[in-house]
C-alpha cells in the first residue's frame, strides 16, 4: 500500500494551542502511519463549546434549502472524489477497497436523504378544529434545532456513520461537536473539510480529536442539548451517566441471529450469512453472530459454510480481490483469539479459523458453543460466528431472543406463516427475511430492542430525534 500520510487536520487548527499533542493513525494492517490529528485535552472542550455556539446560530440562520444546497453540493464532491475517499478508509479503517467504495457511496446517498429531509419535513398543520371547544382556533408546528449535538462515531465506518449524524443534524439547523474514534478520523474530517467547502460555516461543526476524557468533558456539558454515540455498551454507560438532562440518542450493539430453516433456499442463506458475518472483519453491529440451523439441514448448511470460509481471501485489505481485512488493531484480533479460546475451553468444537498474524484474525467458526459463555451472550464484533441446531421455529425463536443486546436479526424460510411470526416475534430493531442480519438501508430507522439502543437512526428518524417541535396556535376573535 501507498505509504502516503492521509494529512486532513481539524479545520479548526489554527485554534489549537501548538503545545498539545498529536495522534498517530495507523494502518491496521502494517502499522505504518497514515495521518496525524491533534490530541485535544478535556481542558479544549470549552473552546469546543463556545465554537458550537456561534456555529448554532449560524447554521439556524440558514433556510432549508440553504442547508439542502450545501448537504446535495457536499454528496456531489464526495462521489465526484469517491476513489480518494475509499483509499483513506482502507489506510486508517482497514476495510477492504470494495467494502471502502461501498461506504462511500452510502455517505453519498445519506448526505442526499438529509437534503430531502432539511426541504420536506418543517412540520405540519394542526386540525385543531377537528376538537370540541377548538374550533376558533387554527395553526402549525414547526421543527426547531436543539442547538448543540455532540456526536460520538466509532472506527469501523468512519465515514457513512458520520455522515448519519452530520446530516440529519445540519438538516435541522443545529450545531456538531463531532468526536470520530482517534483510531479512524481522517476521513471524518475529510468530509467535514467537504462540508465547509460546500458552503457550511466553518463553525457549524467543531472536529474534536482526543480520548476518553475529552468526550466525557463534551457531553456533560450543559451548554449541549443532545449526545448521539454510537459504539460500547459499557462507553454508553459512563455517557448516561455523565450526560445529566439532555437528549441521549445511542446505539450500543448487538449480537444477530439468523435462523435458517429447512424449507429455505439454501445455497442463497449460505452466501448471504457468509457476507454477514465477515463485512468489515466482523466489526458490524449488525454482524451475523449466531446462526440457527433447522437439524434436517444442519449437516448441509454447516458444510457449505465452512468451506465458504474458508476460501475467503483473508489479508492485504487495498488489493481488491481480498475478502476480509484486518481489524482495527492486533490486540483487537488477540482479544478475539482469547474470547474463542475460552469457548473452547468451555466444550465449543473448533471448525475452522482462529488464528491471527498481527491484525489479520482468520474468519472463525464454532459449534456446540455453551449458552452461557461470552461469545453466545455478548457481541463478539469480530470475524466469529456460531453454529446451533434447532429442532423447531419456536425454539430458535427462544435462543434468538436470550442475548440482552438486540439490533438486527434474520430468517430464512419460505414458508410465510414462519416468516411473519418471526417478524413478530424477534426482538430486535429489525428483522431481515431471506436476508442477513448485516442488511441496511439508510432510509430506514436503524436502532435495537432492550440494551441494543435508545431512540432510532436512519435520516429521517434521526432528523426527527434532532430537532424539537414549536406549536403555533391562533385563536380567531369576533370582530
Amino acid at each position: 500500500m501507498d505509504n502516503t500520510k492521509y494529512v486532513e487536520m481539524n479545520i479548526h487548527s489554527s485554534t489549537i494551542e501548538a503545545a498539545f499533542s498529536f495522534i498517530s493513525v495507523k494502518n491496521p494492517f502494517d502499522g505504518v502511519e497514515v495521518g496525524t490529528v491533534v490530541n485535544i485535552p478535556p481542558e479544549g472542550a470549552p473552546m469546543l463549546i463556545e465554537n458550537a455556539k456561534e456555529g448554532a446560530r449560524a447554521c439556524r440562520s440558514l433556510s432549508r434549502h440553504e442547508r439542502a444546497r450545501v448537504l446535495e453540493t457536499c454528496a456531489s464532491m464526495v462521489d465526484r472524489d469517491k476513489d480518494t475517499f475509499a483509499e483513506v478508509i482502507v489506510a486508517e479503517a482497514g476495510k477492504t477497497i470494495r467494502q471502502a467504495k461501498r461506504e462511500v457511496l452510502r455517505c453519498v446517498n445519506t448526505l442526499k436523504l438529509s437534503a430531502d429531509e432539511a426541504r420536506r419535513n418543517g412540520g405540519e398543520v394542526v386540525p385543531f378544529d377537528a376538537y370540541a371547544g377548538s374550533e376558533n382556533r387554527q395553526g402549525w408546528f414547526t421543527r426547531e434545532p436543539l442547538g448543540i449535538i455532540v456526536a460520538i462515531t466509532p472506527y469501523n465506518d468512519p465515514l457513512n456513520l458520520v455522515a448519519h449524524k452530520l446530516g440529519p443534524a445540519i438538516a435541522g439547523g443545529n450545531a456538531v461537536v463531532l468526536k470520530p474514534s482517534e483510531l479512524a478520523p481522517l476521513s471524518a474530517i475529510k468530509l467535514v473539510n467537504y462540508l465547509v467547502a460546500a458552503g457550511m460555516p466553518s463553525n457549524v461543526v467543531s472536529v474534536a480529536t482526543g480520548g476518553a476524557a475529552l468526550g466525557e468533558a463534551l457531553v456533560s456539558s450543559r451548554d449541549v442539548r443532545m449526545v448521539s454515540f454510537t459504539g460500547g455498551f459499557a462507553t454508553g454507560e459512563k455517557i448516561a451517566r455523565s450526560a445529566g438532562l439532555k437528549k441521549l440518542a445511542m446505539d450500543l450493539g448487538g449480537n444477530a441471529p439468523v435462523i435458517v430453516m429447512a424449507d429455505c433456499d439454501l445455497e442463497d442463506a449460505v452466501e448471504s450469512c457468509v457476507s454477514g458475518s465477515y463485512w468489515a472483519a466482523g466489526q458490524n453491529c449488525v454482524g451475523t453472530q449466531r446462526i440457527l440451523i433447522q437439524s434436517s439441514v444442519y449437516e448441509a448448511f454447516r458444510k457449505r459454510f465452512v468451506a465458504r470460509t474458508q476460501a475467503l481471501k483473508v489479508g492485504n485489505p487495498a488489493l481488491p480481490d481480498t475478502d476480509v481485512g484486518p481489524m482495527i488493531t492486533a490486540q483487537s484480533a488477540a482479544r478475539t483469539k482469547g474470547v474463542v479460546d475460552a469457548a473452547i475451553g468451555q466444550g465449543a468444537s473448533l471448525l475452522c479459523g482462529n488464528t491471527h498474524e498481527g491484525s489479520v484474525y482468520a474468519p472463525t467458526v464454532l459449534e456446540d458453543v455453551s449458552l452461557t459463555c461470552d461469545l453466545w451472550t455478548h457481541e463478539a464484533f469480530s470475524p466469529v460466528v456460531v453454529l446451533q441446531r434447532i429442532e423447531t421455529l419456536g425454539e430458535a425463536l427462544a435462543l434468538a431472543n436470550s442475548a440482552e443486546y438486540s439490533l438486527h436479526a434474520g430468517i430464512f424460510t419460505n414458508d410465510l406463516h414462519a416468516a411473519l411470526r418471526a417478524a413478530d416475534q424477534l426482538e430486535a430493531g429489525g428483522v431481515m427475511i431471506n436476508d442477513s442480519s448485516d442488511y441496511r438501508f439508510d432510509a430506514m430507522p436503524f436502532g435495537g430492542f432492550k440494551y441494543g439502543s435508545l431512540g432510532r437512526e436512519g435520516v429521517r428518524f434521526a432528523y426527527e430525534e434532532m430537532t424539537q417541535t414549536k406549536v403555533v396556535c391562533i385563536r380567531k376573535t369576533d370582530q
